[in-house]
């Protein structure tokens, strides 16, 4: 299947492996009145290339939030030239990486041939300004962790997160696959960590389940809640999503057999 259209003959097609942390950027996405992360790196490998380049990445993050791995297909003539990634790490701001260019196979696209992605939500509840770009500060009391596990350990007995959607009707499907989704905490530094792998991910899906995990440690809804929630698709009434800076994307799978040697 092609997902972009033939390549032109002289033309190949890569992927580049980055990082961002997003505190400075209004998401992924390319705007008219903000800046997002795409643009910088449009433009500066445009210059380098000398030549418009437009990128297509393997999704889209919201303002704020960082991605510790994200790819992006582009084309372009052979690349040859052995200092790319320096050169592209010399124009990009200091919150932009480019870890590697590969060379992948003409119909490679880095959005739908992601087998899983896993996300990272890092939150903290005692306040320390050397966090605050990278996880969220709660003022959230003693937490009830053994029943915020339990509501982690049920999510992979689920497949229709409609109620941890904001646009649920905006996707043809609600359906994700989850693969693994556990907690982990330093209780002494009072900082956690939520990490989930699924096949797929809706929009504001994690922001929102990390709120109701939340609500879960505090008492604020029942595990029964939650799961009615689950099964009926049905939000509960105060439907808010967590802030969006302890929010990455780390981790992509291909399949092998995209990458050339």
């Amino acid at each position: 299947m092609l997902y972009d259209g033939e390549l032109k003959s002289n033309k190949m097609r890569y992927f580049l492996h980055l990082a961002f942390k997003g505190t400075n950027y209004f998401g992924w996405q390319r705007q008219k009145a903000a800046l997002g992360v795409q643009e910088v790196i449009e433009e500066k490998l445009s210059l380098l290339l000398r030549q418009a380049t437009k990128i297509h990445p393997c999704g889209r993050t919201d303002a704020g939030v960082h991605a510790s791995q994200f790819y992006v297909h582009f084309e372009s003539e052979p690349i040859t030239r052995p200092d790319f990634i320096y050169r592209m790490n010399q124009l990009l701001p200091e919150d932009i990486v480019i870890y590697e260019l590969l060379p992948v196979v003409p119909k490679a696209n880095a959005q739908l041939d992601a087998i899983s992605r896993t996300y990272r939500y890092y939150f903290h509840t005692q306040k320390n300004p050397f966090l605050e770009e990278r996880s969220a500060w709660y003022h959230l009391g003693e937490l009830d962790v053994d029943k915020m596990k339990t509501a982690i350990d049920i999510l992979p007995s689920y497949e229709d997160f409609r109620s941890m959607c904001l646009q649920p009707d905006a996707h043809n499907s609600t359906l994700c696959t989850i693969m693994n989704a556990h907690l982990e905490m330093n209780v002494a530094q009072n900082e956690f960590s939520f990490e989930i792998t699924a096949s797929r991910f809706l929009r504001g899906m994690i922001r929102l389940l990390v709120a109701r995990i939340m609500d879960i440690g505090i008492g604020k809804i029942s595990i029964d809640e939650f799961k009615n929630c689950l099964e009926t698709g049905e939000r509960v009434r105060f439907h808010t999503s967590a802030y969006p800076q302890g929010l990455f994307l780390a981790q992509i799978e291909y399949r092998e057999d995209i990458f050339l040697p």
